[in-house]
């Protein structure tokens, strides 16, 4: 894959604050593998080949990005997926799951309660008995292999840029691009990572510090997570962020998701407002893809999203 292209931002905020924003396109990667779930299955695709692996498994919700990513992956590089979706079937599935079965994947659905158990010794023995031997992708894609493919938005931003920017932002949910990010930080050693988070809570820093833990990075770049612009939870949405996103779209031509790249610039533009961005701070924005949640989320809530 080519490096995703640079977009600069322009606006009559942006001018008066004296902020540059440039937007990292990662949305542009590939059709149907875009974003972070490319750059997280990169390294996992490769290294289930070299292990003579046919067949990948993985986890998530009924519009999972992640789900979506790997069943397009597998049948792009030819592996059998399986899907282990949480709660019921239903009888019409929805856009994420129909697009995923008709790449071939095989769903799965398992009880809320019987799903929490999928990191236990005995949930994996099981699904091996059942379906064989298996290349396990956990739910998200995040873990270290992962974190080797996010940690490529630093080298190419690098490359593609003359100076390096005051502040790398991007939207967090597992914790993996972040981590990514920061992992290949070394690189650009001024820079500021900011993660603006899509959940509920303040436990995604211990996530993060957790995931360079296991992979045995050392950090010295300065990051932060702002949690104030989850809206209500993972995704939960208010009126303002379906506002800003079908102004943005508006504006810039340029679509964002309800449950992360809405959230991040949304994040961005207030942070801007209130000065957290000091004059002259250059801020690249990753725009992690998802664009494929927006049908099903509008099939869900009546077409909020232009």
């Amino acid at each position: 894959m080519q490096p995703s292209p640079i977009q600069e931002i322009h606006s009559e905020l942006l001018k008066v604050k004296k902020v540059k924003l440039l937007l990292k396109r990662d949305d542009l990667i590939h059709p149907s593998v875009s974003g972070n779930k490319w750059r997280k299955l990169k390294y996992n695709l490769a290294a289930a080949k070299e292990l003579n692996h046919t067949t990948l498994l993985t986890f998530g919700g009924a519009f999972s990005n992640h789900i979506h990513a790997v069943a397009a992956a597998g049948k792009a590089f030819d592996f059998r997926t399986i899907g282990i979706i949480r709660g019921e079937r239903l009888d019409s599935l929805n856009a994420t799951l129909q697009y995923a079965e008709d790449q071939g994947m095989q769903l799965h659905f398992v009880t809320r309660s019987a799903y929490r158990q999928k990191n236990t010794t005995s949930f994996h023995i099981a699904l091996q008995e059942q379906f064989g031997r298996f290349y396990s992708l956990p739910e998200g894609g995040t873990n270290t292999l992962a974190l080797k493919g996010c940690a490529e938005i630093i080298t190419e931003i690098k490359d593609q840029l003359s100076d390096a920017p005051t502040y790398i932002a991007s939207c967090c949910g597992t914790g993996g691009t972040i981590a990514g990010i920061i992992q290949g930080s070394t690189a650009l050693e001024q820079t500021e990572i900011l993660g603006v988070s899509a959940l509920k809570g303040s436990f995604l820093k211990g996530e993060v510090e957790n995931l360079l833990a296991t992979a045995n990075v050392s950090v010295s770049t300065k990051w932060s997570i702002s949690n104030d612009y989850h809206f209500g939870g993972y995704a939960k949405f208010k009126p303002p962020l379906i506002e800003f996103i079908n102004d943005f779209r508006k504006t810039h031509q340029i679509s964002l998701d309800p449950i992360y790249t809405g959230k991040l610039l949304y994040g961005i533009f207030d942070l801007i407002k209130k000065d957290y961005f000091k004059e002259d701070s250059t801020i690249v924005a990753i725009h992690t893809g998802g664009l494929q949640g927006i049908e099903g989320f509008n099939q869900r809530y009546g077409g909020l999203i232009l």
